[in-house]
């Protein structure tokens, strides 16, 4: 499956080390922990949700990698957490709560994490379509966030953006924090 990821365009776009920050399904300095998301938009709401971005007079000054990557997901465990919405798709607040789960699941055998995405607001993760010369919106459908335990080095990703902000299309998309 093609899942996406943004990245610091100085670094690699997966984490190799356990040194690693604080995130909703990983404890600091517990990883390697990989977030993916199954659209572009879920990668660009990820990243604006956490750093707070809601002007779209502040895209201009990004620069960020935009990665497809490719993971074969019939070869993981993948488990879903079992928590209510208001806590997998809370502030960070609910933080402590969704590592207790993913620790409880990675225990119990999990590779990765299959969970609504936190970032993207419910139908928004739609794409477009073509209609003669313009785009028009595609079916609404809600975005899946992907979370991938352990180093991965047999995951093949492609830089689609190498130094690049996100559409400002994205922004009303997003549930801040």
């Amino acid at each position: 499956m093609i899942l996406f990821r943004h990245a610091d365009a100085r670094f690699p776009f997966l984490f190799d080390t356990p040194r690693q920050r604080d995130g909703r399904w990983n404890r600091e300095n517990e990883g390697p922990v990989q977030y993916l998301a199954d659209t572009a938009y879920g990668a660009w709401a990820e990243y604006l949700r956490h750093e707070e971005i809601t002007d779209p007079a502040d895209l201009a000054g990004l620069a960020r990698a935009l990665w497809a990557v490719d993971v074969d997901l019939n070869t993981e465990q993948v488990l879903e957490p079992t928590l209510h919405p208001a806590v997998t798709l809370g502030d960070e607040s609910t933080y402590p709560a969704c590592q207790d789960e993913a620790e409880r699941l990675a225990l119990a055998g999990a590779t990765a994490l299959k969970v609504a995405s936190a970032a993207l607001l419910p139908g928004l993760a739609a794409g477009h379509r073509t209609s003669g010369d313009r785009l028009v919106d595609g079916p609404g459908r809600d975005g899946m966030a992907y979370v991938l335990f352990g180093p991965r080095p047999d995951v093949i990703g492609w830089l689609v953006v190498e130094a690049g902000s996100p559409p400002a299309e994205v922004l009303p998309r997003v549930r801040h924090l």
